[in-house]
């Protein structure tokens, strides 16, 4: 398939791109004379203007993604030559950034296109997506009610709600930029509730050592290492056939090291694990952690949402028991990048680890709402309202519908590949992913073709030393026949590649 060249044509469209271009050209001319009102940023006519360039822009993208759902593979390099991203000290008119605007949007990955598998979020739900673009002309921050005042009752009311289907009655929590730094925070107050002079003094020498399984997301392994724990001391404990933690293993792991004088301080579970979607068994994980006094973090930044179904809902089990739980709603909830809260299940801990003095910022006489007391950040991004804003339109049992839609349509992939003998099912899935491979044929070069030849972008990973393919449903919006295409186009890509050899396919290549 070709590739089109976005490099500007004089009418405006790519120059072998029979597509019109995304460039929008407004009725307003823009970088006039000194004077002109529309000139200067600050203007009210300029920002309307440019708001319904952008809105055009939108509209452009949408049918771009709707003809077009993957885009296009460039090299950086040959990237970087086709679009003109220097920076310099004269400025442009507004028509030509705009066309710049247009052409980047053009070749940027497609997340919301009907083919798109890669990674664990996926679609576009129109009203928090609304509700984030107002977030940007708002621009507003989260550290004080002084300067978020809605928004502060807005994050108080979300982290409510997902504290109570969590379990935790008494709970409090705080968005996160990512499910990366929720962990991190996590981290952070079980390593203060077990040293309690560390946050103050630093550490006194101790080994302290967390558990994790074998398939936990690596942000806990960086983790370790930013806060002085030592990547080395989170344990990996080995997993099940399904790629659950196994208790036992768990159990003689911290014996072990507190035979050697170490500190066991955390034990982290993980609810839907980034390949395989496992769930680790919370109940079991929660009864060790009590044996032993260590803190129980729960990593639900997938498998949180499936709180919101009554079918799915029992794989977190003993989620009430845990210490903390990050849940991020961007992955399965549909709402725009990013979205993570990290929730603990006594209420005054975060404020306890994370609160600093700062006489110039916090001067309520009340501080409830002054989440920067609560949180690893000063200047926070709102993102509590476009998931309010979702939450709203929804409801919880729009949200179960959602979740019980995204396994059904991992459910049928499965059925897909368990009826086509050129296809081996990895494992039976648990939650939205799939993992399969095909016979004699290298999971990572079946991919890379599809994304060059614009079929599909879908991502491989390692399990059990075989390199696999992994399927993330996690938008409503694929249907049935999306999933037939994607499989039809998996075949025609294999069987244009050579098979592989008896060496290869010993080293874990392929079935």
């Amino acid at each position: 398939m070709s590739k089109p060249n976005v490099q500007p044509s004089p009418t405006g469209t790519a120059s072998n791109d029979p597509t019109p271009s995304m460039a929008v050209n407004g009725s307003a001319k823009i970088g006039g004379p000194a004077g002109n009102p529309l000139e200067s940023p600050q203007s009210e006519a300029f920002t309307r203007d440019t708001l319904h360039r952008t809105a055009s822009l939108a509209g452009m993208f949408l049918d771009l993604e709707q003809r077009e759902p993957v885009a296009p593979t460039v090299a950086p390099d040959d990237l970087a030559e086709q679009l003109d991203l220097g920076l310099g000290e004269a400025g442009l008119p507004l028509d030509r950034v705009f066309e710049l605007l247009g052409q980047v949007m053009e070749m940027t990955p497609r997340t919301s296109g009907r083919f798109f598998f890669n990674q664990l979020f996926a679609g576009r739900d129109a009203v928090p997506t609304a509700a984030e673009m107002l977030t940007a002309l708002m621009n507003s921050s989260m550290y004080t009610y002084r300067i978020a005042g809605p928004h502060a009752l807005i994050e108080d009311e979300v982290v409510r709600h997902m504290s109570g289907k969590v379990g935790y009655a008494e709970g409090e929590g705080i968005f996160c930029p990512g499910g990366s730094m929720s962990n991190l925070a996590a981290m952070i107050v079980a390593r203060n509730q077990a040293c309690p002079g560390a946050q103050q003094d630093g550490f006194d020498g101790r080994s302290m050592t967390a558990y994790a399984s074998a398939d936990a997301h690596y942000s806990f392994d960086k983790a370790a290492g930013m806060i002085g724990i030592g990547r080395a001391n989170v344990r990996k404990i080995p997993t099940d056939a399904r790629g659950a933690m196994m208790p036992e293993a768990l159990r003689q792991a911290i014996r072990n090291d507190l035979e050697h004088g170490a500190q066991p301080f955390m034990i982290i579970a993980t609810a839907g694990t980034t390949v395989l979607g496992a769930f680790d068994p919370i109940d079991a994980l929660a009864s060790i952690a009590e044996e032993f006094g260590l803190w129980l973090h729960v990593d639900g930044a997938l498998g949180g949402s499936f709180l919101l179904s009554q079918k799915h809902r029992p794989l977190l089990r003993g989620s009430e028991r845990s210490d903390s739980f990050n849940w991020n709603p961007h992955k399965l909830m549909g709402v725009p990048l990013s979205c993570s809260a990290l929730l603990v299940q006594r209420r005054g801990l975060l404020r306890r680890h994370f609160n600093e003095r700062a006489d110039y910022l916090f001067q309520a006489d009340e501080d409830r709402f002054d989440f920067g007391t609560m949180s690893m950040q000063c200047g926070r991004r709102n993102d509590a309202f476009k998931i309010w804003a979702g939450w709203k339109r929804h409801g919880d049992a729009g949200y179960a519908r959602r979740v019980d839609r995204l396994i059904e349509l991992a459910q049928y992939a499965a059925q897909c590949i368990r009826s086509d003998p050129q296809f081996v099912l990895t494992a039976e899935p648990e939650s939205v992913t799939v993992c399969f491979e095909v016979r004699d044929r290298a999971s990572d070069a079946i991919c890379d073709r599809l994304l060059h030849d614009q079929r599909s972008m879908v991502g491989h990973a390692v399990v059990g030393g075989r390199r696999i393919i992994r399927i993330a449903c996690a938008s409503p919006e694929v249907t049935e026949r999306d999933l037939d295409r994607f499989f039809e186009h998996v075949r025609a890509v294999a069987a244009e590649l050579v098979p592989l050899t008896t060496s290869e396919r010993k080293s874990g290549s392929a079935c």
